[in-house]
């Protein structure tokens, strides 16, 4: 059989399944719904990079939701003037945000045009199934596989690639979010920030060299270059940071890919009104709490009210990693608030600090 021969026979073959599982789909849904015999509406996942969120589900009915990730390698920054071979869905560090409500269906479609041969797949925290859905999503160069999964757990849920070596495709950038909301939703806020920390292990090189290659010796060791937020050290400072205005309530969600890294999130100047710790959305959050732990694969959410202008400090307050990328800026604009924050002088410039520009 020729090649378009048995690209022909893969692309029958997935229309096949896409229409026996759809059937099945609609069958298990009928039966959800009381003999009413209704199927699942269909929806295009709205697919958003870091820091940007997808907008919350405004339905409170399940849907069959389509999304795509393809895998990659693509040479971009790390550091300023510094480049490295990321792994890649969909082209970005980290790779796209998933929305999404407990009940529904996820529809992945899973290709592969990483022209070394490598193969990817995606391992969903978010799935109840063997790996996730890693066994059943592997493709290699040229391949597509389509798969289904029901999200039964509400919740903030990490993914990543799981091809072996595992711990060589998350340290290279293969990871992401997916929320899947309660029934009834989140309570609104005015902004929401998806943040996403990864430690990063390179060969020793010349501290003029302009190209950074991956060490998987230095992860076994857990000996990290550097630890940042959104894939880059310095992507939320000067016009990357995240921007609010007093009086608003803002939302992060804030995932941990590691590998090896337990972050200790903290901004600086705040304290976080509710955290879901651990990213559990069924249970109370947490109240009045300056730092939390997201271990690697882990994911948390918080949310705080900005009460007083200015610029506030995104870290891991494992204190030294700021010097290894893991520095972010919220700046809050407004007019002063004196009640709350006030002194006898004006505030001091700090020249060459990372944490207090």
């Amino acid at each position: 059989m020729d090649v378009l021969s048995k690209e022909g026979a893969v692309n029958r073959s997935i229309g096949i399944a896409s229409v026996v599982v759809a059937v099945l789909l609609a069958g298990s849904v009928a039966a959800q719904a009381k003999g009413k015999g209704k199927a699942l509406p269909v929806e295009k996942a709205t697919l958003t990079f870091a820091p940007e969120v997808p907008p919350p589900i405004a339905r409170r009915k399940p849907a069959l939701v389509k999304a795509t990730f393809d895998s990659a390698v693509k040479r971009m920054e790390i550091t300023q003037g510094v480049t490295y071979e990321f792994w890649t869905f969909n082209g970005r560090v980290p790779g796209p945000m998933i929305r999404a409500r407990v009940g529904d269906t996820l529809e992945i479609h899973v290709t592969n045009t990483d022209a070394s041969g490598m193969p990817h797949n995606v391992d969903f925290h978010a799935v109840t199934g063997p790996g996730g859905g890693a066994k059943v999503t592997t493709v290699v160069q040229g391949e597509e596989r389509v798969a289904w999964f029901k999200l039964l757990h509400p919740g903030l849920f990490v993914y990543h690639c799981a091809a072996p070596p595992v711990m060589d495709h998350i340290a290279n950038g293969m990871y992401g979010l997916i929320l899947v909301e309660p029934e009834k939703g989140l309570p609104k806020v005015d902004r929401e920030y998806y943040v996403f920390q990864s430690d990063f292990y390179t060969k020793d090189a010349a501290e003029d060299t302009t190209h950074l290659e991956f060490s998987h010796e230095h992860g076994a060791a857990e000996h990290p270059r550097f630890v940042v937020f959104n894939g880059k050290a310095g992507s939320l400072v000067g016009d990357g940071a995240l921007k609010a205005k007093t009086g608003e309530k803002v939302r992060l969600f804030f995932g941990n890919g590691g590998p090896n890294l337990i972050s200790s999130f903290h901004v600086i100047g705040e304290i976080f009104d509710n955290v879901y710790r651990e990213a559990d959305l069924v249970s109370p959050p947490a109240h009045s709490v300056q730092t939390t732990l997201v271990p690697p694969g882990g994911a948390t959410v918080v949310d705080f009210g900005v009460e007083v202008p200015g610029d506030y400090t995104l870290v891991d307050h494992a204190i030294f990693r700021i010097e290894k990328g893991a520095v972010g800026f919220l700046n809050v604009e407004g007019e002063p608030r004196h009640d709350i924050y006030v002194s006898q002088d004006e505030a001091a410039t700090c020249e060459g600090c990372l944490v207090h520009p």
